[in-house]
């Protein structure tokens, strides 16, 4: 072999070598970090990482004389500029809260359970076809910031003659945080409870969407907090409790996931630091409250890009193409680990079945053609809830049933008012109670 030839072979090999070994180091702090939970931002699996490291690199280096003594840490020194990059924060480490919307005023309110959380309120706009009962809604999240697209559908209702009222559930966009541990369905729940008091108008209609829909089947079964509740829209929940959480399902008619273009915008997915957080953290090898990063650094990085298909996956098939914005840069806010940890709650919550065969508060059940929730999710709160009075099947829309697309707005809207104010369904009460093997045998 010519010596050319052959010097390549040996560079190619040692080079082969050098990236096994920086492999191997960065595997090693990684295995590091959920050993230690992140503590110190990473720096206690960073250093650790480097002394096993620099142990290594001196054991090969032993029988080396001079320069050659250095080779070794040649892999120690480009393993460790690259996992630094892990522990090194790239945005604020104290929360930035999103700016003030231009068209509502945002009010702060202290509950009693500690919680200080962002209100909004939309008087209707004509009072004299105001309705009397106030509205209260809770948004999907379960810890994130009221969407753009939310703010339009209730100022909607306000149109119609709603007297509505929001709040963003705590550590959602511009309420405050609480400390990781603090973060749980069953506060969730509370927080509602107080509320309403705070409110101090009596009775309320509630509309809960998808996480908000679960918070409010929970506060149904809790007749100390159903007792000030008037009317009840459950709108595309998820499990509401651990054994249906565990239940294997399918969903509704194909959504936009996998169809839709590739959300634009900055993702901090993107960068070493947030990927591997927010990547063990999803795969339930780092908690919530992890060392990594801190909650309130988490929510600063998290943008709307980071959600990926999650957001096609809200609209049918057929709108792949022209999926509308649901939020702006500004105004998007989305806490990863407290939505986790919540889920977590939830997921560790014993049945709440019994509980909910007590409730009296009237109820309706809102489902989307193209929901990508698992349909016994939705469907149990129907057969365990005797109080649900009717079920509108929301036909050629995805999770996100006011999207802005198609008068899909205007139709949730009918639905939402005709219930609250007892009128005649808008849709067919679809499914029954009785028919609902038939509706997860039809796979609607």
């Amino acid at each position: 072999m010519p010596t050319f030839a052959l010097r390549l072979v040996q560079f190619a090999g040692r080079l082969l070598l050098a990236l096994t070994a920086v492999l191997t180091l960065a595997a090693v702090f990684l295995v590091l970090v959920v050993l230690t939970d992140g503590a110190g931002s990473g720096l206690a699996a960073w250093l650790t990482a480097l002394a096993i490291a620099c142990a290594a690199a001196l054991w090969r280096g032993r029988s080396r004389s001079g320069a050659a003594r250095l080779v070794p840490f040649v892999p120690v020194v480009a393993a460790a500029a690259l996992t630094a990059s892990v522990c090194v924060p790239t945005v604020p480490t104290t929360r930035r809260y999103p700016p003030g919307l231009s068209f509502v005023s945002t009010q702060h309110w202290s509950l009693a359970t500690g919680s200080r959380v962002a209100v909004y309120h939309y008087p209707p706009a004509d009072p004299g076809a105001r309705h009397p009962v106030p509205l209260v809604y809770l948004n999907g999240g379960p810890v994130r910031g009221i969407s753009l697209l939310d703010h339009r559908f209730l100022q909607l209702l306000a149109r119609r003659g709603h007297d509505v009222y929001a709040y963003e559930q705590a550590g959602g966009g511009r309420s405050g945080l609480l400390p990781m541990d603090r973060y749980a369905i069953s506060r969730s729940v509370r927080d509602l409870d107080v509320f309403i008091h705070r409110l101090g108008k009596g009775k309320v209609d509630v509309l809960g969407f998808s996480s908000g829909a679960v918070v409010l089947t929970r506060a149904l079964a809790d007749p100390a907090v159903a007792a000030d509740l008037h009317r009840a829209v459950i709108a595309e929940p998820g499990p509401m409790d651990g054994p249906t959480s565990r239940i294997a399902g399918h969903r509704g008619r194909p959504s936009a996931r996998g169809l839709a273009p590739s959300p634009s915008g900055p993702r901090s997915t993107h960068l070493p630091r947030y990927a591997v957080a927010f990547g063990l953290m999803r795969l339930g090898l780092l908690s919530p409250g992890t060392g990594l990063i801190g909650q309130a650094e988490g929510d600063n990085a998290f943008t709307a890009a980071d959600l990926g298909s999650d957001t096609a996956s809200a609209y049918c098939a057929r709108d792949a193409q022209r999926i509308p914005p649901e939020d702006t840069a500004q105004n998007f806010s989305f806490s990863p680990a407290a939505s986790l940890r919540v889920q977590q709650t939830v997921e560790n919550s014993p049945s709440l079945a019994r509980r909910l065969r007590h409730s009296q508060t009237p109820a309706m059940l809102m489902i989307a053609e193209c929901s990508s929730q698992i349909r016994q999710w939705e469907t149990t709160v129907l057969a365990d809830d005797p109080a649900v009075q009717r079920v509108q099947y929301m036909p050629g829309v995805g999770h996100h049933m006011w999207n802005g697309l198609d008068g899909n707005d205007e139709r949730a809207a009918a639905v939402v008012t005709a219930f609250l104010r007892g009128r005649p369904a808008p849709l067919p009460n679809y499914p029954t109670r009785d028919g609902i093997p038939a509706f997860l045998r039809d796979r609607k």
